[in-house]
This record gives C-alpha cells, structure tokens and sequence, in this order.
C-alpha cells in the first residue's frame, strides 16, 4: 500500500503559508486558539457571573470541575473519528456545534443552566487533538516533535489570551451602548460567533493529508480502509504504552490547567496580592506557551535523532520530574520573590512536558495516531478532573473549620481565617500533586520500542528527505 504521506514536510518554516503542511500549521494552530480562548471565555467575567447569577462557592468549583469534565469524552470520542473520517471535517463540525454552548452561555438565567453550559463547551477541547492528529500526518519524523508542540503552545495561548481578549471585547460592546452588567454575555456570544466562522475557513482552506482528503484516498485506495483502522484502534487499547502516556499527559497539561485556573486566588490569599496583579502574573505565564512548548517538542526531537526514540523518553522523564519538583516547591515557599522563581520554573518545565509528551505520541502506532491523541488528550482532563477535586475537598474542609471556630469573632476575622485556611489547604494540594507528578515520571521510563518500531521511523524520515 503505498504511503500516503510521502509530501511530509522536513522543516517547520514558519515564513512558508503556501504549502500544504504549513498552511495547515497555521490554521489549525489558529483554530485551536479560538478553541480555548472560547472554552476559558467566561473566566475573566467570573466575579460578573457570581454576582448576575448568584452563584456559591461550590457552585462555582463545579463549574470549574464541568468545564474540563465534558473534555475527556469528547477527546475520546474525537481521536477515532479522526482515524476514520480525517481532521478537515472533524474540526469543522467541532467548532460549529461547539459554538452552541459558548453563545447559549450568554443567554443562562439559573446556575443550573450556566453549569450545563461549562459541561458541554468543554467539548471544544476535544479540538487539541484534531490539532495534534493534523500536525503528526503534515511532518517528518525529524521535525513532528516541534511541529506538534508549536501548533499546541500557541493554541493553548488562547487560554491565557481571552484574559485580555474577552474584557477588550466586553468593552468594545459597553462603547456601542450595551450595560457595563450583560456585556459578557454579548462577548461569549461573539466568541462563538467566530468559533463558527472559523469552522467554516477550516473547510474550504485545509485537507486531511499532504497527498489529499481521507474520501478520496480511501477510494483510491491509497490509505487503509475502515476495517483496518478498526484493528489499529483495537491494539491501541490493548498497549500499555498509550495508558502510561494517559498518565504522564494527566500529570503536565491536567495540572497546568488546575494550577492556573486555581493560582489567581492563591496567589491573593498566600501572599496578598490584588486581583488584577495576581490576574496579570497568571497571564504572564500562560504567554510562555509561546515558546515553552515548543522548547518541549524541540528536545524530544534533538534527543530523539540523536538516541533514538528511547531519546525521546528520556527527555519526557527528565522533564516532567522536574515539574513535580518545581511546583513542590513552589508549594512550601512564603516569600513572593522566591515563589515566583519557582512558579516561574514550574511554568516552563510544564509546557515543555507537555511538548515533549507528543514527541513520543505519534511514534506508538502510525495507524491509530489520532485514537492515541485521543486518549492521551482525555487524559490530560482526567488529571485536571482528579487535581481539582483534590484542592476543592481540601481547601472546602479547611475554610469550614476555620470559619466555624472564628464565627464569634466578627465579619473581617472570619474572612480573614477562611482566607488563610484556604491558602494552606491548596499549598498543602499542589505538595501532594507535585509528588504525583515524580511518581509519572519514574513510570514513563517503562515505556519501551522494539526493532519495528524503531525501523519504521528511520524508513519514514529516509522517504520523507528523498522527497524534498
């Protein structure tokens, strides 16, 4: 059967938006943004929402927790319909129904329709695979590692991005007239507005394959048919490698999700910070994203043509336990300067774990890459899931205990209490996750290639060059 990615590209030039691999790079990096920049839309509004909507703490945790829960069957689910019927007309029909729940959000009455709402925007999210998926069957092997970090950290960006991006939208909207009150409602809608547009450019601007759409190769024979891809997704389940990398994705990008969308508030309640200084330091390092990612996937690509695909692993171990350490000790410190430092590190070894992860991903099984996108992607929501039920029982328990033993003290000494037991509570939390996430670490050097595996990846890059 001949190779249907024979046109892969060998380099990423970003100056290149003519060619089919890299006008592909650009517009699927550009819809993932969207993707997030819609799915952490509400954010920035939050304080808005809780009052417009009367929400409670744990309304608002749920919230939290939904928005990341609806992800992991959508990635699921996503990664096999890739396999089957390509990347172009997936990510079309994700970003317009994805689109649905975005705008709805700015028309919720209740709490309960607002939590709705975040279940099933995080669908959107299933976008990071598609992204993944294009990227691994538009480049070589040499340069896939950086390809699918750069497309991924400038993704992710857009959930940094709408910090500033949505309150400028809000603002524009409050010029023409619309009450300072509702104008995230009209943002949210705008935001899936474009998602929508952006559904419409994806289908008309992109294709599946160097070689071209999944139908026509299929029909021409030129591809495997669904039966084998059947197969393929049947030997995914059954490779411990894949669920080791469910873990290892879980403990990068699942933490880094929990760790922002947590550290506003402990950045304010351990060391005193105001809101817009602790929101701001919050975006600074999701604007790492920018090239800290791309660090990841660069290293698993120079480790990899260097030692060979164990190279690959070995990076992805070394980096990931250095995350663990960083946000452990993050965790114990109380001085701002010292903990920025290692939130700062933290920061970086993080994004380049995630980066490194999918440097090893499309190597598993070149027939069933987007169903291993898919799984490992879901994993990555399963461990925000997981770290995020963590910090709320903790911090939950401690700020109840604290605000029934100073409930005789007046209103300021229980807010005060409750502050302070909620900030030792999370630092006890991203302690505990930071052990996890070393424990990955060690259980990533378990994943192993035989002589097949290795043989395919020289065979591919030597057809790959031979082409250029």
């Amino acid at each position: 059967m001949k190779n249907f990615t024979t046109n892969q590209a060998t380099k990423l030039n970003l100056k290149d938006f003519k060619s089919i691999p890299m006008r592909t790079f650009w517009i699927t990096s550009f819809a993932f943004f969207l993707c997030f920049f819609a799915w952490f839309g509400i954010v920035p509004f939050m304080p808005e929402v809780v009052k417009d909507l009367g929400l409670s703490p744990s309304q608002k945790w749920n919230s939290i927790i939904l928005a990341v829960t609806g992800t992991v069957y959508a990635r699921l689910a996503i990664g096999k319909l890739c396999d089957t019927y390509g990347p172009r007309l997936c990510y079309t029909y994700l970003l317009i129904f994805g689109a649905i729940p975005v705008i709805l959000l700015g028309f919720v009455q209740t709490p309960l329709q607002f939590l709705i709402c975040r279940l099933f925007i995080g669908f959107i999210g299933a976008s990071f695979v598609i992204t993944q998926f294009h990227t691994s069957i538009m480049f070589a092997p040499n340069i896939v590692g950086t390809a699918n970090a750069t497309s991924a950290g400038w993704g992710n960006l857009g959930g940094g991005a709408n910090r500033l991006g949505m309150p400028l939208i809000a603002a524009a909207v409050v010029s023409f007239g619309v009450s300072d009150d509702v104008a995230w409602r009209y943002a949210m809608v705008i935001a899936g507005v474009l998602c929508i547009a952006m559904g419409l450019g994806y289908y008309f601007f992109t294709q599946d394959t160097p070689e071209g759409n999944f139908a026509t190769l299929k029909a021409t024979g030129k591809m495997p048919t669904l039966k084998k891809d059947e197969v393929s997704f049947l030997s995914v389940l059954k490779d411990y490698r894949v669920w080791i990398l469910f873990l290892v994705y879980a403990a990068c990008f699942g933490i880094e999700l929990t760790v922002y969308g947590t550290m506003d508030d402990y950045l304010q309640n351990r060391f005193g910070l105001e809101r817009t200084f602790a929101g701001n330091l919050v975006l600074s390092f999701a604007l790492m994203n920018l090239f800290a990612r791309t660090l990841g996937g660069y290293f698993g690509d120079k480790f990899g043509n260097s030692k060979g695909l164990r190279g690959r692993v070995i990076f992805l171990a070394l980096i990931l336990a250095a995350e663990g350490i960083m946000l452990s000790l993050f965790s114990m410190t109380t001085s701002l300067v010292i903990g920025m430092i290692f939130l700062i590190a933290f920061s970086l070894t993080v994004q380049m774990a995630e980066g490194a992860t999918f440097s090893v991903v499309p190597f598993i099984n070149k027939k069933a890459i987007g169903s291993i996108s898919g799984i490992v992607g879901a994993g990555g929501n399963v461990g925000a899931f997981l770290a995020a039920i963590l910090l709320k029982s903790k911090s939950a328990v401690a700020e109840s205990n604290a605000i029934a033993a100073s409930s005789n003290l007046g209103e300021q000494a229980i807010k005060a209490a409750q502050t302070s037991a909620s900030a030792v509570a999370v630092s006890s939390g991203y302690f505990i996750i930071g052990g996890c996430i070393v424990m990955a670490a060690l259980l990533s050097l378990a994943i192993k290639f035989n002589k097949v595996d290795k043989k395919l990846k020289t065979l591919d890059l030597n057809i790959q060059l031979a082409d250029q």
